[in-house]
């Protein structure tokens, strides 16, 4: 069977809570923020992981601990968060606010990492991953978990402001039919609590709760239900020229 990557985004910091762009700055977990690192971990520990890989990041490394993973954890620098450069520290409103019409995805940051530069980092990352046998769970940020969730299947940087990724959620990287050559993103946004597994593998959750539980927090968060008869049969986003969460 092939792998699954488990990518998980931090919980809760003050500065993810206030939309403040934190890539450098050493914030802490809120309280609320370590429950739900400990949540996600209860779901993370039923898994088979052959690996374990978090950011360098005391927030990262905190999640990776609470999550129950700690002692098997190994700290690679390319799971950083974007380099935000002069605009670390800011708010979306306050960047477009001086740079109207700015995206990260496509814009970077002044003095900060570039688009190109990220996706780099995030191919490398991938590439190291898929040397290694067996399930793997990386512990890394919102904007950076994003541009690796766009860049497994083969997506460019810009298409990551459409995969929003929540404090203490994550996604699940896979393939299809167990083709190498087919990789596709299994789940995402995933809450602490939810089924991270596929009917018949160990852990079998609820699958039909799981689709409706899904569609509801896409809904809740601004998606849209496609109309009967629409080509993809799944919920898209809603058009949006910002840089979406912050991470």
């Amino acid at each position: 069977m092939l792998q699954k990557i488990y990518l998980v985004r931090h919980g809760e910091t003050r500065w993810s809570q206030s939309g403040q762009h934190s890539g450098v700055t050493e914030v802490q977990l809120t309280e609320p923020g370590e429950d739900a690192a400990r949540k996600l971990g209860a779901r993370l520990r039923e898994l088979s992981l052959a690996h374990v890989l978090t950011s360098p990041r005391e927030r990262a490394r905190r999640t990776c601990e609470l999550a129950g993973l700690g002692a098997a954890a190994e700290v690679d620098p390319d799971l950083a968060e974007w380099d935000y450069g002069d605009d670390e520290g800011r708010r979306s409103v306050e960047i477009l606010s001086a740079r109207p019409g700015w995206n990260l995805f496509r814009d970077g940051c002044p003095q900060g990492e570039t688009p190109v530069g990220v996706a780099a980092r995030a191919d490398r990352m991938l590439a190291r991953i898929r040397t290694m046998t067996g399930n793997v769970a990386l512990f890394t940020h919102g904007h950076f978990g994003r541009v690796l969730g766009a860049r497994w299947i083969g997506l460019p940087v810009i298409e990551a402001q459409h995969f929003l990724l929540g404090p203490a959620c994550l996604g699940v990287l896979g393939y299809e039919h167990e083709r190498a050559d087919r990789p596709v993103l299994v789940r995402w946004n995933v809450a602490a609590g939810l089924v991270l597994v596929e009917a018949g593998e160990p852990g079998l959750g609820d699958a039909p709760a799981l689709k409706v539980r899904a569609i509801d927090r896409w809904e809740n968060e601004g998606g849209e239900i496609p109309p009967a008869g629409s080509p993809s049969g799944a919920p898209v986003a809603k058009p949006s020229g910002a840089a979406g969460n912050t991470p």
